[in-house]
């Protein structure tokens, strides 16, 4: 068990990330040139803190809200989206071990405060096995991988029955160490190319059963939990975390895209000699943008503000609140790529090249649009049925 480190304050936190926002940009070509987060990158993370945010108390974190960590989110990617989704998802992942045995929390923790946690969640198969389980697949997309020591893989356990959904299945979330696993580079894309976010591959790897995680538990808020009962933290709704994680990179990017082009159309003239500064389109698109990033910033506070009452209280929102909240959630990719487009075209000729930045912001914020937990329409469809009158279909609430 590790002991209590000094614990910044939340505008501390903030400050430090927002310093290193200029490094940040210098970095950026060269961590999508090396299709993951540079070594120095992590090391500045993990010097700050940051991934210490939504971790227990007792295991070296500091325990604070999620409006610390989102906001240290949007700071991130406001300099490198790869490097805001990276801490965005490896840094949710303090906040779902919490949720485990207390043992598994002890096999992470337990001599390495700082030791990270992968994953992704997309279900592989699990058998049982005496004292827990074998778990074999293959599963995509686990950003900054090479980072970590240890695992999160979904997996349903193969009980002999059958389900119409994995979801009504015995779905667990299990973990690994990095000895019983094989990462495979496979990570060459269009956007979020820094996330370094590679294949991984498991051959029967026994999974003892305290280190897996019912997410019915999740979805329920029934977790056996290593976190202290004390904590309103860990009683906020699991999937509401989770899936802003996914998704509040975008608005720092978009916040980045529009810095950026702040500086370059004040100064740029095109080849006509008409100048941006006076072109109305462009200076509508920096309005639009700067009106959505504030909106949606107060929206994702306001929400998990809302949520804190409930948390308190050892309650959850109703399902009406907490399909509200997932729909705005899983609309700001989109809504952020929508608000970048005209940034990008206005941008003109010259924003193409890899010397700007906007390229490689708008890219990211379209790739993150593109990740299942950012399927807003799923999420709108089932909220607008469940407004007249239907059973919600969707658990991940």
């Amino acid at each position: 068990m590790q002991g209590q480190t000094a614990i910044p304050t939340p505008k501390e936190l903030v400050t430090r990330a927002r310093a290193m926002i200029p490094t940040l940009i210098e970095r950026a070509p060269r961590q999508q040139a090396a299709r993951r987060i540079l070594d120095e990158t992590m090391a500045d993370l993990k010097n700050a803190g940051f991934f210490r945010i939504l971790q227990p108390k007792r295991w070296g974190g500091y325990e604070l809200a999620p409006r610390t960590f989102f906001d240290v989110q949007i700071a991130l990617a406001e300099g490198d989206v790869s490097v805001g989704w990276v801490f965005g998802i490896l840094g949710v992942h303090s906040f779902h071990l919490a949720l485990f045995d207390d043992r598994a929390a002890e096999d992470v923790w337990g001599q390495d405060s700082n030791a990270l946690v992968a994953s992704p969640y997309s279900p592989g198969k699990a058998v049982p096995a005496e004292g827990g389980y074998r778990l074999t697949g293959r599963w995509r997309f686990s950003s900054g991988t090479e980072h970590c020591d240890w695992i999160f893989l979904g997996g349903v356990v193969d009980h002999g029955d059958s389900h119409d959904s994995f979801l009504q299945a015995d779905f667990r979330t299990f973990l690994l160490p990095r000895k019983d696993y094989q990462i495979i580079d496979t990570w060459k894309v269009v956007g979020l190319k820094g996330t370094g976010s590679q294949d991984i591959i498991v051959d029967g790897a026994f999974v003892p059963e305290h280190r897996t995680h019912l997410m019915k538990d999740a979805t329920e808020g029934t977790n056996p939990g290593s976190a202290p009962k004390s904590s309103s933290l860990y009683r906020f709704p699991y999937w509401q975390i989770f899936l802003r994680a996914v998704s509040t990179a975008a608005i720092g990017g978009l916040q980045g895209m529009v810095n950026a082009f702040v500086e370059y159309g004040a100064k740029r003239v095109s080849i006509t000699g008409a100048k941006t500064i006076f072109d109305p389109e462009a200076t509508l698109a920096l309005a639009e943008a700067r009106a959505g990033i504030d909106e949606m910033r107060a929206t994702l506070r306001r929400n998990f503000q809302r949520m804190a009452i409930f948390a308190e209280m050892g309650e959850k929102p109703s399902l009406d609140d907490r399909l509200l909240f997932k729909f705005q959630c899983t609309s700001v990719a989109k809504r952020c790529a929508t608000l970048a487009l005209p940034l990008f075209e206005a941008a003109g000729g010259s924003g193409i090249f890899e010397t700007q930045p906007f390229g490689r912001y708008y890219t990211d914020i379209v790739a993150m649009g593109n990740h299942v937990a950012n399927n807003f329409r799923g999420a709108g469809r089932n909220w607008g049925g469940v407004m007249m009158g239907l059973e919600s279909q969707d658990t991940l609430l």
